[in-house]
Order: structure tokens, then C-alpha cells, then sequence
């Protein structure tokens, strides 16, 4: 891989509710944001498509590429953190749980912050050992954040809905390399 297109799916009816998780569909306009994310990627030459399990990403994926001939395989790792209690529940309250805890602490049921980025750094260490030359990524707000930010933090800047970025080989190698090196000592 010597390119990366990395985005995040499109408006799912849970997220509409700001509601965490769940496996929901896109909404109308989810569908229209990711339709403009084909749009936007339109003119690389992307040689695989890589997306987490959840429908909402594949379901993006699937109207980005609509007419072109990529492949797309599902790593689970990309998947959203699990959220555990608070499955379904509104965002709020998570965020509110978060800022009170360790990274390294997970709510009943579900996965720790450091956790669910050291599966992130899983994930793109196999999408940079990849021979296509370009592949798009299509996952989770927090998954583009924990490779944009210099550093995790407890509450996560959004990231837009059906917004892609895009980074070289070295880019995303730095970002996995910071990642696993807080996942070692996490705090916040």
C-alpha cells in the first residue's frame, strides 16, 4: 500500500438518534453522504476497499464504489469500539462515563479505549501489508480520529460523516507506530 483514502461511514439511523453502536442502516441522507464520498474518491485508482463489519460501513462502501470494479473485504478489527452498558444507549452518557475512567478500563461488556486502538493498529498494520497501491477505508469517527490525532484523548472530536482523508504509506506507518506506543502506557 502506498496510499490510503480513509473515511467514515455515512449517517446510520442509530447515529441520526445519537445513539452508540448498533448495527442500523444508513439514512437518506447517510446514503446521499456516501454517494459524495464515490464522488470525492472517484478520480484514485483504488485497488481494494477494507471496512469494518458493521452495516453502516459496508453499506457505504458498497454506494462509494457503486460502478467500479473493487473489491471489498471486511476486517473486523476496523470495527467500532464495543460499547458494552452503554450499547444503544445515547452518546452522552458514554462520553460521560469515558472522561471518568482510565483509557485502559472497558464498561461492563464492552472494550477499553487502549484495546479497541491497538485492534485499530492491527487493522492498519494489514491494510499497509496489502499490495494494492491504493485502498479506501471505510470505518468508524473514532478510527480516523486515532489515526489523525497526535495523540488519543477522552472525548473525540467528530468526524464528519461520509468524510475522507487521505495519507501516504508513511503517514499511516507513524500513526500506527504512536498508537501502539500509547497503547503501551495509556492515559489520558
Amino acid at each position: 500500500m502506498d496510499e490510503l483514502a480513509l473515511a467514515r461511514h455515512g449517517e446510520s439511523e442509530h447515529s441520526a438518534r445519537a445513539l452508540v453502536g448498533g448495527d442500523t442502516p444508513l439514512t437518506p441522507r447517510g446514503r446521499e453522504q456516501a454517494r459524495a464520498l464515490g464522488a470525492r474518491v472517484r478520480d484514485l485508482a483504488v485497488g481494494a476497499c477494507v471496512t469494518s463489519g458493521a452495516r453502516r460501513a459496508r453499506e457505504t462502501a458498497a454506494l462509494a464504489l457503486d460502478g467500479r470494479d473493487v473489491p471489498i473485504d471486511v476486517d473486523p478489527d476496523l470495527g467500532d469500539i464495543r460499547f458494552g452498558v452503554f450499547e444503544g444507549r445515547p452518546l452522552d452518557e458514554y462520553r460521560s462515563w469515558v472522561e471518568s475512567h482510565r483509557p485502559d478500563i472497558a464498561p461492563d461488556g464492552g472494550e477499553s479505549r487502549a484495546e479497541t486502538l491497538l485492534r485499530f493498529a492491527r487493522a492498519f498494520r494489514a491494510v499497509l501489508g496489502r499490495p494494492e497501491q491504493c485502498i479506501l477505508v471505510v470505518a468508524h469517527g473514532l478510527t480516523l480520529r486515532s489515526v489523525l490525532d497526535p495523540a488519543p484523548r477522552p472525548v473525540v472530536v467528530g468526524a464528519p460523516y461520509g468524510g475522507c482523508v487521505r495519507l501516504d504509506r508513511r503517514e499511516l506507518l507513524d500513526a500506527v507506530e504512536r498508537l501502539e506506543a500509547w497503547c503501551e502506557q495509556p492515559a489520558w
